[in-house]
Formats: structure tokens, sequence, C-alpha cells
């Protein structure tokens, strides 16, 4: 385990609990202290044969492993064959337990990603869920590190938000519902340019393909992933999102234009709300119109009826 901060403490205790030897390693004094005493104990991976025998590396974002330049230790990783991976994929990989073959609902995850907006957007899915009732827990770059969550319930739904650096390693993204907010210039050093950071992003959508895609496409990036995930403009599994555009034509999508929020489906309007009124006081009108025939929903009931 390369790097010792939340996540990075978080990961290793989730490998000691699950039976693995972790060999902990901070450039950080102050970090290895701090992981010394909650109990962990150190192995200097800048050694030179450090590695050796070594099933994987567990990387913390704030590390580089491409751009600008490899960490030392995880370019001798690179170079020997030692795979790669980070807290997400970890959590990915072991998130399904023999525990839910008794469950009724199978448990979801909902992820977000984008440049600016996800941790409000994470934030309000999961209140959104807590106050339908449904038990959620929030996680991954905002709140706990997700491999300190408490497992997975009956019908319970784990929100994250995931910046660019997370899903840019992970060897696992199997999200259930992926969301896309924007893309605005940031991290490129990182990236190696808005090319790199487009495609870490993308990898929240490529590595598994979710059930359901909730894709801003104010931005040329944004309307290429929607053209990718999608079928066709009818297909539905896509929901395209807009802050300022009239969207028709495409199976769903939602969009605020002259003060409304419009939601269609199938060619017609089928909901919206008057943003004028909200501001302070979150009063409201909201009118619908008859909606027509929904599609089957999803085999784990999403969207909600």
């Amino acid at each position: 385990m390369l790097g010792l901060g939340r996540s990075g403490l978080a990961a290793a205790a989730a490998l000691r609990a699950g039976g693995a030897q972790a060999l902990l390693w901070d450039d950080s004094p102050e970090a290895r202290a701090k992981a010394e005493a909650e109990g962990h104990s150190l192995f200097d991976l800048t050694r030179a044969r450090a590695l050796e025998g070594v099933a994987a590396l567990i990387v913390s974002p704030g590390i580089p492993h491409l751009y600008p330049s490899p960490h030392p230790v995880v370019a001798r990783a690179l170079a020997q064959g030692v795979p790669l991976d980070n807290d997400i994929g970890l959590f990915f990989a072991s998130f399904a337990t023999p525990a839910w073959d008794e469950f009724t609902t199978a448990p979801r995850v909902v992820c977000v990603t984008g440049s600016n907006g996800k941790s409000t957007t994470t934030a309000l899915i999961h209140h959104i869920l807590q106050a339908a009732g449904r038990p959620s827990q929030i996680g991954g770059n905002i709140g706990r590190g997700v491999l300190s969550l408490e497992p997975a319930q009956d019908g319970s739904v784990v929100v994250l938000e995931l910046s660019s650096y997370q899903t840019d390693l992970a060897r696992a993204l199997t999200p259930d519902v992926a969301v896309f907010t924007n893309l605005s210039p940031d991290h490129l050093d990182r990236h190696n340019g808005m090319g790199g950071y487009f495609a870490a992003k993308r990898r929240l959508f490529a590595e598994g393909g979710p059930d359901r895609a909730v894709i801003g496409v104010d931005e040329v990036e944004g309307r290429y992933l929607a053209d990718q995930m999608a079928a066709g403009a009818a297909d539905d599994r896509v929901i395209r999102v807009s802050s300022g555009t009239k969207l028709e034509g495409f199976g769903w999508a939602v969009f605020a234009r002259k003060g409304f929020l419009a939601e269609w489906r199938r060619g017609r309007q089928v909901a919206a709300i008057d943003l004028r009124e909200v501001a302070g006081c979150p009063a409201r009108t909201t009118t619908r119109t008859p909606a027509p025939p929904m599609p089957p929903a999803a085999p784990w009931g999403w969207p909600p009826s």
C-alpha cells in the first residue's frame, strides 16, 4: 500500500481484516507516524527488492502513476509487472458477498464524476435516497473512504463521488448508475492534457458499462460520451442533461431553459418545475402532464416508479 492518507489507511485496515499481509509505506514521516499510531506496521517500499513477491501495489489517489511521471515505486512495479490498483478497484472487486444470496433486492452503486458539481450531486442523491427511506451510504472522494463503508444491506445503495485520480487507476469499475456532470480543464499535468483527463473520466462508463448513464451534454465530451453509451437517440438508458439547451428527439432528457426545468421522455414533456420560484426558500410549483407508457424498469427497479 503506497500512500497512507484517509483512503490509504482505510484500504490498509480492510486488507488486514480480509487476511492480506499489507505492506505499508508513505514518503511523509508524519503519515508514517500516524499509521504506526493506528497499529499498522511499515515496510519501506523504496528499497531495491521491496516488491519481490508482492501480489499488487495499491496506490493512493494523490500519487502519480503515469503523468507527469510515475512515482519511483510505481515505476518499479510497472517494470516488474506488479499489478497496480487503488481502493476503488478493490471496493468493486469485493462489493458482492455470499450474504447477497439472502437479499430480496441486490445492493447497488451510484457513481458521480465530472469537473464541477460532483460533491453537490453526490450529496443530493444520498439525501434523496435517505428521504425516500432507502438505506444508503456516501463515500469516495467525499465522506468516508470506500473500504471503510459498512457492508451492504438488502436493497441498500452506495453513492460515490469519484475524481479522475480515482477512476484512472481502478482495475474494476462497475457502477449500476454512472453520472457525468461536465468537463472543464483541471488536473491537466496529471493527465497529460484534456484528452487524458477525459479518458480518465470516461473509464467510469467504459470498464463495465452501467445499467443507466446520466450525462451532461453541454460540452462536446459529454455529447460524445452519450453517443458512445446509447444505441441510438431513442435509447433511454442514457439520460441527457443540459443547463441551458432544449433537448428534443431523445428517449430521455432533462434540461433547464428560460427559468424552467423540464423532463422529456419519448418526445413528450412529462414534468416541469418553475425554477423562478426557487430563491432561498425551496417553494416551487410542479406541473405534470400525463406520461406515455413507461418502458420496463431495470431488473432492480431503477428508475423508481
